[in-house]
């Protein structure tokens, strides 16, 4: 008891007179200005304290700028295909025109005035319109279709704003060889008889989208240059091609659809409400695929943007 009670005070002294000593120090350079690196007598953990501290630089903290967006410019000239507030079907592409032709060299800074705000992985892709000049349009498409109930906003340039909706999914699919159109809405299939395009007036193979409708279209075989073999009114006509491919109402399909090709390119449907039918539930957007047939349709007739593969629709940007 008594060892460790002699111990104690002469720890406790030794530890007093040292603190005594370095405050004393302390005090004289600071009012010397001195360096902490000058107080000695200290612990060794006290004057490896000192030291550090004396050869740490005073920093200031700045923040971090957040970086600031580019603000979108004007386009002139620029038009978007879709309507705000439009529901569209799963093969729509987002397709903006000019009333001007692009200039190769600025169309990778006019692509970076596009903004497409969804949850999908897609590109813009410069398009040869078949009524167009080359630089005359620019689509966006995901790398697969749309998924039903995706909501979409597209911005073209500081004036354009377009909000739309993915609806539900239709894909139509024509088989020339057996003359048939097998329609895949939302998982429910059915099977549709058509009669599709003669020998040597062949429907076009390859996807399509439905660009419009029309409850009747004045058809005239002359602007096809298939001379003066038709020319008068088509009821439930769904526009597929630039070049003129409509998937209608067509008399002939009463005694042709599901067994002969006898249209002049068109997709033909009978006239006992079948035509009506597909015509009231389709929307545009709504893909339809020919299959069996021979040429494949242009990606710039019409929607054809699905006919490039991903690949090549990539590599029409011009940011790539």
């Amino acid at each position: 008891m008594t060892t460790g009670t002699r111990t104690t005070a002469r720890t406790r002294g030794v530890g007093s007179g040292r603190a005594a000593r370095a405050m004393s120090a302390a005090a004289l350079c600071a009012l010397a200005g001195c360096s902490a690196q000058a107080v000695a007598g200290g612990t060794p953990q006290e004057e490896a304290n000192a030291r550090v501290a004396d050869a740490k630089p005073s920093v200031t903290a700045t923040p971090t700028p957040k970086p600031t967006q580019t603000p979108l410019q004007a386009l002139d000239g620029a038009h978007v295909n879709i309507a705000d507030g439009q529901t569209v079907g799963v093969g729509m592409p987002i397709s903006v025109t000019f009333d001007h032709a692009i200039p190769a060299d600025e169309r990778a800074d006019t692509e970076r005035q596009f903004k497409v705000s969804a949850d999908v992985d897609g590109s813009w892709s410069w398009v040869k319109d078949r009524n167009l000049l080359d630089g005359q349009r620019v689509d966006f498409r995901p790398r697969a279709y749309w998924s039903p109930g995706t909501e979409v906003t597209v911005r073209a340039g500081s004036g354009i704003t377009r909000h739309f909706t993915v609806g539900r999914s239709l894909v139509a699919t024509v088989d020339v060889r057996t003359h048939t159109m097998t329609v895949v809405k939302d998982g429910q299939t059915r099977t549709v008889p058509i009669t599709a395009g003669a020998p040597g007036m062949d429907t076009w193979n390859g996807t399509m989208v439905v660009s419009d409708k029309q409850r009747e279209v004045f058809m005239d075989s002359r602007t096809v240059n298939y001379g003066d073999a038709y020319a008068g009114y088509y009821s439930y006509a769904v526009h597929l091609t630039t070049s003129g491919t409509y998937l209608h109402e067509n008399p002939k399909a009463n005694t042709y659809a599901g067994n002969q090709n006898v249209t002049h390119g068109c997709v033909g449907l009978a006239t006992d409400g079948t035509a009506k039918r597909f015509y009231d539930e389709v929307i545009p957007g709504d893909v339809v695929k020919v299959v069996g047939s021979k040429d494949t349709v242009d990606v710039g007739n019409g929607y054809g943007d699905w006919n490039a593969s991903w690949e090549q629709w990539q590599a029409g940007s011009a940011l790539t």
